[in-house]
């Protein structure tokens, strides 16, 4: 039997002089269409069409879990071998879907083509598309398009393509508006219903979300406006509300106990709220979240964590496990390093804190291996692998499908770690 020899990382000649470890290599993550699925259940008067291969169809009905007789809010026009070939004329057999989705489909109100990597490929104009889709349909139905390609991408910047490819269509504000909240990425309905509860308890004006339920109700922009982020990802979307005067309010993410108070704070701050007024407020629920965070930190205090990159939400979740739950970060590794959305984040990392921009999958491998870490957060990719090398995983596709953000989730997120050691424990029992 061989020992596991303990390595100590040293940093390749791609650590940058800030520390952070830049990789560019292999990747292992989903493709940007893998967004479709939470947001097509999110604004309920849409359609997401994707123009791609019966890959991509097999990849959406896989992850969604629809039934095939179902009414769901996506599609795929299949690009086939006759278009592949150039017997078939692409734009006119996708006016020919399209208008057979409508006729079907009275209910649509906004229709999103989703180019894929076998669209971008034999390089398919879908915006021209969209263009000429939206001025045939217009106003019933308004066409946009976005990219859920995966071929530079990971899966979460679905959602952000989505929402990027939106803000251009935003009413303006009126002329003269009083200040008004934006809050800026898709939630769960139950989460924004707390969160609207909370804002108005505290004093705040009725907050807006991006994306609204409904297409027909989506939130004017303008200078007046001031935004909460609230996923990590939103770097396209958030600079597209910048060029159109929304002013961006600075926070961590709402992910546990401390990071939700200190989003609720900063927003409060922003609007001049009374600040004791505002603790008041907080205080139950924040007790609530510490309390449900109490029940798991026990199990899950002094374990080592490992992300690898995947979804995005790495430095938030990394802050929320060292700070709230007392476990130790091996490494932090995620897709792309925003340091602007990410400062308030960062700077509450740990010192010392491994951090790594990119990914080349199997050096990565070989440090994680070499760790022997307790968790390890991973694409659905690599999980299997590392589970029958004896090392427990967690998926991370799971944290950005459930609901995670806020107090009232704050035990569950703690949950969704503690859960895969439970497991292993009792395997080994």
């Amino acid at each position: 039997m061989s020992a596991v020899v303990p390595v100590t990382f040293q940093p390749s000649p791609q650590a940058s002089a800030d520390g952070v470890l830049r990789e560019r290599g292999q990747r292992e993550v989903f493709c940007g269409l893998t967004g479709i699925v939470w947001l097509h259940r999110k604004i309920q008067d849409a359609f997401f069409l994707v123009v791609g291969s019966r890959t991509c169809a097999h990849l959406l009905q896989s992850a969604a879990g629809v039934m095939i007789f179902a009414e769901p809010r996506f599609g795929t026009a299949i690009i086939d071998e006759r278009t592949l070939a150039g017997l078939a004329d692409a734009n006119d057999e996708l006016d020919r879907v399209v208008t057979r989705l409508l006729e079907r489909r009275p209910d649509i109100r906004l229709l999103f083509l989703v180019g894929s990597c076998p669209s971008e490929v034999i390089k398919l104009d879908l915006s021209r598309a969209a263009e000429r889709l939206s001025g045939r349909f217009m106003p019933q139905v308004r066409v946009l398009n976005y990219s859920g390609s995966g071929i530079e991408t990971t899966f979460t910047q679905g959602e952000d393509a989505c929402l990027a490819a939106l803000v251009p269509q935003l009413p303006a504000e009126a002329r003269g508006a009083e200040p008004s909240l934006l809050v800026v990425g898709a939630l769960p309905d139950v989460v924004e219903d707390q969160f609207s509860r909370l804002f108005g308890q505290i004093g705040l004006p009725a907050p807006r979300f991006l994306p609204a339920r409904r297409a027909g109700a989506m939130p004017p922009v303008g200078p007046a406006t001031r935004m909460l982020i609230a996923q990590p990802f939103l770097a396209d979307t958030t600079r597209a509300l910048q060029e159109r005067g929304v002013q961006r309010i600075t926070a961590p993410f709402p992910f546990g106990a401390e990071g939700t108070l200190a989003w609720f704070r900063a927003a409060a701050r922003a609007f001049g709220c009374d600040g004791d007024r505002c603790e008041a407020v907080l205080a139950p629920p924040h007790a609530r979240a510490v309390q449900a965070l109490s029940r798991h930190r026990a199990a899950l205090a002094g374990k080592r964590m490992f992300f690898f990159p995947d979804s995005q939400l790495e430095v938030p979740l990394a802050r929320f496990v060292a700070r709230e739950l007392g476990m130790t970060l091996v490494e932090v590794g995620t897709p792309y390093l925003h340091r602007e959305l990410l400062a308030d984040e960062l700077a509450l990392l740990p010192e010392g804190t491994m951090l790594s921009e990119g990914q080349d999958v199997d050096r990565q491998l070989d440090r994680c291996r070499a760790a022997r870490p307790d968790l390890v957060v991973c694409g659905l990719g690599l999980a299997n692998p590392l589970e029958a090398e004896g090392i427990t995983t967690k998926w991370s596709i799971e944290l950005v499908f459930s609901p995670v953000h806020g107090f009232e989730q704050a035990g569950d997120l703690a949950a969704l770690f503690a859960r895969p050691l439970d497991r292993r424990a009792r395997l080994a029992a």
